[in-house]
């Protein structure tokens, strides 16, 4: 007779995801490994915060994408909840341009979700086995970094924007207006506005027409680059 130590080994896995199909493919991807399965899913961050206390998860799956609440602030409030509990990221945006972001605020990881499912399941268990998953060029960049130290960690005045302000930049930079970004983020416009001074101050920009121009040219250039 078999003993229970199969089940009692299965990692409880909890998905943060606001697109239904995307969130019930991953649970599918994910329920369908040995030793895995999904016990909980949230579609934004003030209800992930309440499944996470009832599903008691080994890990926490976030998109970067929520209403209201950014991934990247639910990943930080995970940490100060729950500092044991690691977070991995699976999201539509370039890692280049959010990896460094994630793993300062807390998460063991980054993952596009056109990596495919071999690959996300790959990064998922190396997550769980304790360690931190990111593409090789992106190691790459973060160790050279800290090689480097902190002295030449100013490289672009885009990162010296806050999460939240680096969100909208990219927004502005697709030609959407305040009301359309707050709609996008849940956020009023006003909220939006107030950011969107931040950012022009941030970057040195006197006008609103000079951040939505360069917004969108560095926007263009990413493009160009990805």
């Amino acid at each position: 007779m078999k003993s229970g130590k199969p089940a009692a080994a299965q990692s409880r896995v909890l998905i943060v995801e606001d697109h239904p199909i995307t969130r019930e493919g991953l649970a599918y991807l994910i329920n369908r490994q040995p030793g895995m399965t999904v016990c909980g899913h949230a579609e934004a961050a003030p209800q992930a915060l309440e499944v996470l206390k009832s599903s008691k998860p080994d890990l926490v799956i976030v998109d970067l994408t929520l209403p209201g609440k950014s991934g990247l602030e639910l990943i930080k409030d995970i940490k100060a909840l729950h500092p044991g509990l690691p977070v991995f990221v699976i999201s539509m945006h370039e890692e280049s341009l959010y990896a460094e972001r994630v793993l300062r605020a807390g998460a063991r990881g980054y993952i596009t979700k056109e990596a495919g499912g071999e690959k996300v399941i790959e990064a998922i268990r190396q997550v769980l086995r304790g360690h931190i998953y990111v593409s090789n060029s992106v190691s790459a960049r973060i160790l050279e970094i800290f090689t480097r130290g902190q002295s030449e960690r100013k490289r672009s005045s885009i990162e010296q924007l806050s999460d939240r302000e680096f969100e909208i930049f990219e927004l502005i930079g697709t030609g959407l207006s305040s009301r359309r970004i707050a709609d996008r983020l849940h956020l009023s416009a006003k909220t939006v506005d107030t950011h969107r001074a931040s950012i022009k101050k941030k970057l040195n920009f006197k006008t609103t027409s000079e951040l939505i121009s360069y917004a969108a040219r560095w926007a263009a250039g990413r493009g160009n680059n990805g």
